[in-house]
């Protein structure tokens, strides 16, 4: 794992209109995203995929957005009161090692790990804090970058995911990923 961290004025470049045609936000999380829903998003970043989750989970549910950089977050909580999702969307602080979900043990219906598990210095405690968090049956999308991440790493990441009983459900293509369903058993 590379454990770089993407600095925080890089969350501008992400939220650009632009990177809609690479990896539409709807598209790739409706299979997985309803209405009531408790989604789980570590590494949200300034919200790209945030909002249209917000979106999907409804009045009813709700987004816990997990970064460690505060910046990240501030940007991630404009765009959600402008797109007046605010009030569906949790944001936590968390720590390098941790992300300190304690509160939510067994609430979450899905997390979306989108090109963030390769930052993590510890990708076995990551799936463990994830299933701790996680109702049985759960679902999550893991995604990692082709230009960080190469079949070993992503290989890693899968096994890490299986010692904390997620079970690969599926392949999704997203362009330029790595991708996998996982479903806690």
């Amino acid at each position: 794992m590379s454990n770089r961290v993407c600095p925080w004025w890089l969350g501008y470049l992400l939220i650009i209109p632009f990177r809609r045609w690479q990896y539409d936000p709807m598209k790739i999380l409706r299979p997985y995203a309803r209405e009531g829903m408790t989604v789980l998003e570590p590494g949200p970043g300034m919200g790209f995929f945030t909002i249209p989750l917000a979106r999907l989970v409804g009045p009813s549910g709700r987004v816990v957005a997990v970064d460690l950089q505060p910046k990240m977050l501030a940007g991630l909580k404009r765009r959600a009161a402008k797109a007046g999702v605010l009030d569906r969307v949790d944001t936590r602080i968390c720590a390098a090692d941790t992300m300190a979900l304690e509160d939510l043990a067994g609430k979450v219906d899905f997390t979306l790990a989108f090109a963030m598990v390769h930052e993590l210095p510890n990708a076995e405690r990551f799936f463990a804090e994830v299933a701790r968090a996680s109702k049985p049956g759960a679902s999550m999308l893991l995604a990692e970058p082709r230009g960080h991440v190469n079949d070993k790493k992503f290989d890693e990441e899968l096994s890490a995911a299986a010692a904390a009983q997620f079970k690969l459900t599926a392949r999704p293509v997203i362009r330029r990923s790595y991708a996998a369903v996982l479903a806690k058993s």
